[in-house]
């Protein structure tokens, strides 16, 4: 019987024979192997692991650095347990809550007696000195594994009702909790190997709460730089007070609700929810009418539902009087030939400047003054700008409505008066947490809708969604989110209830990704994430629903 297995570095092609029972971070020491920065996890056969990883047989292994959104979540996840820990030593009676991404760090708060803003200054130096004490201290995060009816007395005893009713909600046999330093917490990800690895991070106040500021991932030996997005966080902030009321803070509280068979009730709320949000922002549209306003413009990355979003605010503009008429920023695009190219030499149609920019404007400032137009259609075969005799003039009482990413971009309209602008920001702002410590980021909520609608309508695989997503991050980071701000509302599209409702469809989409396939590790963790759920069927969504969009079953034509 042999003693050492064989590791494939897919870094470098290399293979050497290994100890049985070697951890990542022995092999990383056998292989001499180095990254520009942090190695936090690793890829072992297609499936991320943390670096207390042992292998036992033969592995193929690809160390990540932080500058990699897996090894970045497995960073800021170790990062928030020592921040749970510090607190828990500082203010044991007090409870933390992690909330969301927001400003270039992820927003909490610090409960104290049921109030919120009791934390003194001094004792939140105190919590930094503790958190850079424990990180010095280098201690290990422990992993145990035991029967889940085990595992959630052990957080009732400890009094974390959250992580109890998640996983007892979530129909695993056995699960997975992590001790430091004698304090337990969850997390459904993976960890550092120790405190020690996390070194670069600090706290401040912001807007009622505060900010956990995390390394740059592009450069990640220095800090974020903060960015003030208040509009983006009051938005937020309104739909946990939203959550509270109904309840339903938790994933866990939602499968509550679901074995209690009132998934039906929360349903009919969310959807009451989200139109009379829609109403309200066609109100202020009517009032702003009076005042000027002629041109909606409604930006936001993809799969948020902007489409879905103007179809039900183009029917409350309606109910209000006023005859919105819809204006494609894609018929605007430049010739194919004229089009830019990214940093890959591919044509780049997510830049600003594939589209002409003076044509459009023209075109706007001359419909505003009532003059008739001749609008263009751009055919995505040929690549090129066509006539088809397409005029437009509106009258009184009509409305422009121009969707599209760039659409707050101020370069887009900027010879058209502010006065007659009103900006709308859509995004699927998940709110409901896996419990008080695991947000659940907005970027997989439209992931998972994404991957949904290209398999459906689009005939793509989640292969090539997965494989697809980076890029569309970098574009929203560019393009998108740095005018987001600029928006005079903000609409939240994401629903309490629509991951368990994702589910069934989904899954079967994510399972097809093959094992061998570099896109199976995001595939993996999406399928793990997703079984905290329970399922939801969708038969009783309204046929406007906005996650119509997404499923089917819509009475809009898209």
């Amino acid at each position: 019987m042999t003693d050492t297995v064989e590791i494939h570095l897919k870094n470098t092609g290399e293979r050497k024979q290994v100890p049985i029972a070697s951890s990542l971070v022995d092999i990383i020491k056998i292989f001499n192997f180095k990254m520009p920065y942090l190695i936090a996890n690793a890829k072992v056969n297609n499936r991320t692991e943390s670096l207390a990883y042992k292998v036992y047989r033969p592995k193929l292994v690809e160390f990540v650095d932080i500058t990699s959104q897996s090894a970045m979540r497995t960073y800021v996840r170790s990062l928030c347990f020592i921040l749970a820990k510090a607190v828990n030593d500082v203010l044991p009676d007090a409870v933390t809550y992690i909330e969301h991404a927001v400003s270039k760090g992820y927003f909490f708060h610090i409960e104290i007696d049921g109030e919120t803003d009791k934390v003194t200054e001094n004792q939140l130096d105190t919590i930094r000195k503790r958190m850079h004490e424990i990180v010095e201290a280098d201690y290990p995060f422990i992993s145990h594994e035991e029967e889940t009816a085990e595992v959630v007395k052990l957080f009732r005893k400890n009094r974390m009702e959250d992580k109890a009713l998640l996983l007892e909600t979530s129909n695993f046999m056995y699960s997975r909790y992590f001790e430091l330093d004698g304090y337990i917490n969850y997390f459904y990800g993976c960890l550092t190997p120790s405190t020690g690895y996390i070194t670069i991070f600090d706290i401040i106040r912001y807007n009622g709460g505060f900010l956990l500021q995390i390394p740059n991932r592009q450069t990640p030996d220095r800090l974020e730089d903060f960015l003030r997005q208040d509009k983006l966080l009051n938005i937020y902030r309104e739909h946990l007070h939203f959550l509270k009321m109904t309840g339903l803070d938790n994933v866990g509280d939602l499968n509550k609700a679901k074995q209690m068979n009132r998934i039906s009730d929360v349903i009919q709320v969310a959807e009451a929810y989200q139109a009379k949000q829609i109403g309200d922002i066609a109100s202020q549209i009517a009032e702003r009418y009076n005042d000027g306003v002629r041109v909606i413009l409604i930006s936001g990355p993809t799969s948020s539902g902007k489409t879905t979003f103007r179809k039900r605010l183009e029917v409350q503009l309606l109910v209000n009087m006023l005859k919105p008429v819809g204006i494609s920023l894609d018929d605007y695009f430049v010739n194919r030939e004229d089009t830019p190219k990214d940093e890959s030499g591919d044509y780049d149609y997510e830049s600003l400047y594939a589209l002409d920019l003076p044509l459009f404007e023209e075109n706007m400032l001359a419909l505003m003054k009532g003059i008739e137009v001749e609008m263009p259609t751009y055919n995505f075969t040929t690549g090129e700008r066509e006539y088809r005799d397409n005029r437009l003039k509106i009258d009184e009482k009509n409305i422009l409505i121009v969707e599209g990413i760039h659409a707050l971009n101020p370069e887009l309209t900027a010879h058209i008066p502010e006065e007659k602008k009103f900006m709308v920001y859509v995004s699927a702002l998940t709110s409901i947490s896996l419990d008080n410590h695991n947000w659940i980021p907005a970027s997989d909520n439209r992931l998972l809708r994404r991957i949904t609608r290209d398999y459906t309508y689009r005939n793509y695989s989640a292969m090539d969604t997965i494989s697809r997503w980076d890029s569309v991050r970098r574009g929203e980071d560019k393009w998108i989110f740095p005018y987001q701000e600029n928006a005079d509302v903000m609409f939240n599209s994401a629903m309490i209830y629509e991951l368990g409702s994702l589910r069934r469809h989904v899954e079967p989409i994510l399972q097809q990704v093959p094992r061998t396939a570099p896109e199976y590790a995001e595939a993996y963790r999406l399928l793990k994430f997703l079984s905290y759920f329970n399922y939801i069927t969708d038969r009783e969504l309204p046929p406007t629903s906005l996650l119509r969009e997404f499923v089917g079953g819509s009475s809009f034509r898209y």
